[in-house]
């Protein structure tokens, strides 16, 4: 019986890959299969149909999850700054800044990517606007094809790791639900959490750590091989004022500080604060489509900055029996903070949707956020029929009869992610794989005879999961930059380019593996 069930188990797996590559729907496909194998293994009497019994409860814990929320927030903040034009300002801005060192280019698309990361982090926004922008101009200079295709689809996936990410928020709520459930399988009944928080401020260094490889590659190739990469005539780089540099860079950052910091800070959950970046989004954006009237602009934006302060000094709770008069001026001032950010929110929300920009923000904020949640629900689905069929144990047996122990299942564990990452997208490996395995990965001893930091595990995985947009055949990062390429930009120049990317990536895997501490020092330092 164990046999029949197991051979089902590894049988869906194959199942849906070849479906997937095959072209049909992930969401579609996870949850059909599931119900196939199901069906087969109930007539078999290999599997209970009370299972099917949990889904409902699944999807509505979904849909009611507040972690979740921030997935929606941060698309819309992604969105509405690519379409506000902020990318575009960045690029020239940091090209004319770099352009006259050798590699300088190069260096600036790595520095923008970055920056994209931090205040979107969409990778499909992020690509297809560094390619329109950026791949023209390099191969107008004679950088190589490869090494402009390579740096471009690198960065541009930067806001994979680095934070507000939404991959970091889903597999926060993932590692959260697995850090809880393998403390009870081991006997403690007062579990610790795991957070996106925490997840955030693990990823930050790892993800500045990998920024700076890209660099050190762009300027070792410059040095090496100067042909791929040589420096724009001074004549077309002009003169870079502070104001122009200070135009690019302000908004942006400001936005990054409010986000992140107020996460870091503890002012703000990541939900929250993906409610700060939305908001300070469109007044990015309103201030972008009329610079000649930027005060309620201006007046919102401080507005912001004030309530935000003004909660990590004072208890603004009004639902209180007694309230201390220094506490309630805080409530009053709070409250002008929010007519004021109200204010400039209302204009700014005019100019973008009479400049056409908010109704394509809203339509693509929805078309994201309805993929995202429909694979979650078609995973919940593939994952309880999986379970049903005794799949957890045959995980489970697997892992702990590998050799070495938990750095054994480990690097088993980071081997499959990355291989799946050739034929999956990172939400349907986030989405089946680590429930599956970071429940038995968490309860694993350690050499050191702790366990494993769910925040280490988290930002290997995520690490792992960035190289699944770079490695074809289906890199979704190759598949945007393709799109947006010239003709002249052969698909085979885009494959090798990212090739020296992806073993960066490998090695940034390898540097934390043997470094843990980049994860998890500033969650330490700022949690606890």
């Amino acid at each position: 019986m164990g046999g029949l069930q197991h051979s089902l188990d590894i049988a869906m797996f194959v199942v849906v890959c070849v479906v997937l590559l095959a072209g049909y729907p992930v969401a579609f496909t996870l949850a059909g299969v599931a119900l196939v194998f199901g069906v087969i293994g109930y007539l078999a009497g290999v599997f209970d149909l009370s299972f099917f019994l949990a889904f409902p409860q699944r999807i509505f814990g979904t849909m009611t999850n507040e972690v979740l929320v921030a997935v929606p927030l941060f698309v819309f903040m992604g969105v509405m700054l690519e379409r506000s034009r902020v990318a575009e300002e960045l690029l020239e801005t940091m090209g004319r800044l770099f352009g006259k060192m050798r590699g300088g280019l190069g260096i600036s698309v790595t520095i923008v990517g970055m920056l994209l990361a931090a205040s979107t982090g969409i990778v499909g926004a992020t690509v297809v606007t560094m390619g329109l922008l950026s791949l023209p101009t390099m191969l107008r200079y004679g950088y190589s094809p490869r090494l402009a295709t390579g740096a471009i689809a690198a960065s541009g996936t930067l806001g994979q790791i680095i934070p507000p990410s939404i991959v970091l928020v889903i597999l926060g709520d993932q590692l959260s639900n697995a850090y809880q459930k393998a403390q009870l399988d081991m006997g403690i009944f007062s579990p610790e959490t795991v957070s996106v928080g925490d997840l955030f401020a693990g990823a930050l260094i790892p993800g500045l750590v990998l920024v700076g490889m890209y660099l050190v590659y762009q300027v070792f190739m410059a040095i090496v091989k100067p042909e791929t990469s040589p420096p724009m005539p001074a004549a077309d780089t002009g003169d870079v004022g502070l104001g122009k540099v200070l135009h690019a860079l302000l908004p942006p950052i400001l936005l990054i500080v409010a986000v992140l910091g107020s996460i870091l800070a503890g002012v703000a959950t990541p939900t929250e604060a993906a409610a700060v970046g939305a908001i300070g989004a469109t007044l990015l954006a309103g201030y972008r489509l009329d610079e000649t009237r930027p005060w309620p602009v201006y007046i919102a934006g401080l507005s912001l900055i004030g309530v935000l302060v003004l909660t990590g000094f004072m208890d603004l709770r009004v639902a209180r029996t007694e309230i201390p008069t220094a506490d309630m001026a805080g409530i009053w001032v709070a409250a002008a903070f929010c007519i004021g950010i109200a204010y400039g929110l209302l204009i700014s929300l005019l100019r973008v949707y009479r400049g056409a920009v908010l109704v394509p923000v809203m339509q693509t904020t929805t078309q994201i956020t309805a993929m995202v949640f429909v694979i979650l629900i078609g995973a919940a689905l593939f994952s309880l029929v999986f379970r049903g069929l005794g799949g957890e144990e045959m995980v489970h047996a697997a892992l702990q009869g590998m050799p070495g122990g938990a750095l054994g299942a480990m690097i088993a564990v980071m081997l499959l992610m990355f291989f799946l990452g050739f034929f999956l997208d990172f939400l349907e490996i986030v989405f089946v794989v680590v429930p599956l395995v970071a429940p038995i990965l968490l309860t694993l001893e350690m050499p050191d005879g702790g366990t494993m930091s769910p925040v280490w595990l988290g930002i290997m995985m995520a690490v792992n999961l960035q190289t699944s947009f770079l490695t074809p055949p289906f890199g979704f990062a190759l598949f945007y930059l393709r799109g947006v390429a010239p003709a002249s930009v052969k698909t085979m120049d885009i494959y090798r380019g990212i090739i020296p990317f992806v073993f960066i990536q490998l090695i940034a895997l390898v540097v934390l593996w043997y470094m843990p501490a980049l994860a998890t020092w500033l969650p330490g330092v700022v949690y606890n």
